[in-house]
């Protein structure tokens, strides 16, 4: 039996026990089932409170239910919700009744958005863009992935597909018209303008300012410096909670301790690390090596020193920040909250009593906001997006340098032009050309 075939059901809230569950069905007998256990099938898209029952007549539990016929349902197919008490017992006792039905199973991870895609209710990118919103930590990630789910790239995208199949539909009638005198040059020139206008449109977007892409992961900030310097106080107050072991011995960091943040929207994942120094000991040794390779990975080093004279080390061309910490030790016309001097990066805090640390928070904010540049603007939110339209933009240079050795080699330019951004959409398939041709040329071959 085809795994579409099978109705499919899955517990669709969150974690038991719970004040309300919600059990979903999908599938050719989600409408059987919802029968077979509510007494009747209710009226599409109207919540009814029903007493399900087992096949034994047995009461389940005291329920709301809502049916989705086919096709107008978040699959596209027959659909139907359980809306429960959220009790393990009760869960426990509706999947042994459903499982016990035939042509039924559970659900696997991501089945009800796959099948949505496949029956044509949204497309790749969408499904990305739900998949986004689910784990979205911050405000910034959650309208990010919202823009994504309405399908702004999506949209995009298949008005891009679609001139691309229009531009290459004249040309392709060129081609069967090549015996017509001036007919393929009247037609060749509209579709060179078409794909020059679009190529403009793809690399306006490709070469757009913004990080959209990565805001999924975040930025990463590493802590680093000489042992003692603070780097686990600072760690701590940035968490807001004791996330790192704090000691006035050398040496109490040996591994990396990750803390995710919310800054003004922006996701970042603050990194202490062990104290960077020479040392016999074999364990602290792996905890300075991880130290210095975590720090050239990030986009931020923090580097933390009791000392306004000591030399911050270089990892690449990380960005590294030089932070005098323990300024509470010093008298107090020595103690600013950023120092005026040099380009910004130097900071004066107190890790220990907080001084300095609202500005250097202020800080963080602004290079996430230079980092990320114009994420509400920004319409590729994937490296697999970005690609798929640089393949895209590629194939149509391609095309455009081809006119002049052939019609058939620019044609197959967009062919690949198209198929990129079917790739992209999720959808690929030669239909869409061929009805282009046959009906708006009428080439009646």
């Amino acid at each position: 039996m085809h795994p579409h075939d099978q109705t499919i059901y899955a517990l669709s809230s969150g974690r038991l026990p719970s004040a309300i569950a919600i059990v979903r069905l999908s599938g050719s007998q989600a409408g059987a089932a919802l029968r077979m256990l509510a007494g009747k099938l209710p009226a599409p898209r109207l919540a009814t409170r029903v007493l399900l029952r087992d096949a034994s007549h047995e009461p389940i539990d005291d329920a709301v239910v809502l049916w989705f016929p086919a096709p107008a349902s978040a699959t596209g197919e027959d659909v139907a919700e359980l809306h429960v008490h959220g009790s393990r017992a009760v869960i426990a006792m509706l999947f042994a009744v459903l499982s016990g039905m035939p042509q039924m199973r559970a659900a696997e991870p991501g089945e009800f958005t796959r099948r949505a895609f496949e029956n044509g209710k949204i497309d790749l990118t969408e499904a990305e863009g739900l998949d986004d919103l689910i784990h979205a930590d911050t405000d910034r990630q959650r309208r990010q992935a919202l823009r994504q789910l309405k399908g702004l790239l999506g949209d995009k995208a298949r008005s891009w597909r679609d001139q691309i199949i229009q531009a290459s539909a004249l040309i392709e009638a060129g081609i069967d018209f090549a015996d017509e005198g001036d007919v393929p040059a009247e037609l060749m020139a509209p579709a060179l303008t078409r794909i020059t206008q679009l190529l403009t449109e793809i690399d306006s977007v490709l070469s757009a300012q913004g990080r959209a892409e990565q805001l999924r992961d975040g930025l990463t900030v590493v802590i680093a410096g000489p042992p003692n310097a603070g780097k686990s106080t600072l760690m701590n107050q940035l968490a807001r909670r004791e996330v790192a072991i704090v000691s006035p011995h050398a040496g109490t960091t040996r591994d990396l301790i990750e803390v995710q943040l919310d800054l003004d929207g922006y996701p970042v994942t603050v990194i202490d690390t062990a104290g960077i120094r020479e040392t016999d000991d074999p364990v602290e040794q792996e905890g300075v090596r991880r130290a210095r390779d975590r720090a050239a990975q990030a986009d931020l080093v923090l580097w933390l020193a009791e000392d306004d004279l000591a030399e911050a080390e270089q990892q690449g061309e990380v960005p590294v920040w030089r932070i005098r910490n323990k300024v509470d030790l010093e008298s107090s016309e020595r103690v600013t909250k950023i120092a005026s001097e040099g380009d910004g990066r130097s900071f004066r805090i107190s890790a220990q009593s907080g001084q300095g640390l609202s500005g250097l928070l202020e800080a963080l904010v602004g290079f996430a906001r230079d980092y990320f540049g114009s994420i509400e603007s920004g319409l590729i939110t994937r490296e697999r997006q970005r690609t798929l339209l640089n393949d895209t933009a590629a194939a149509l240079r391609r095309s455009i340098a081809a006119v002049d050795l052939g019609e058939e080699l620019a044609a197959e330019e967009l062919r690949i032009a198209a198929l990129a951004l079917g790739r992209l959409l999720g959808r690929v398939d030669v239909e869409d050309l061929l009805d282009v041709i046959f009906r708006e040329f009428c080439i009646g071959k």
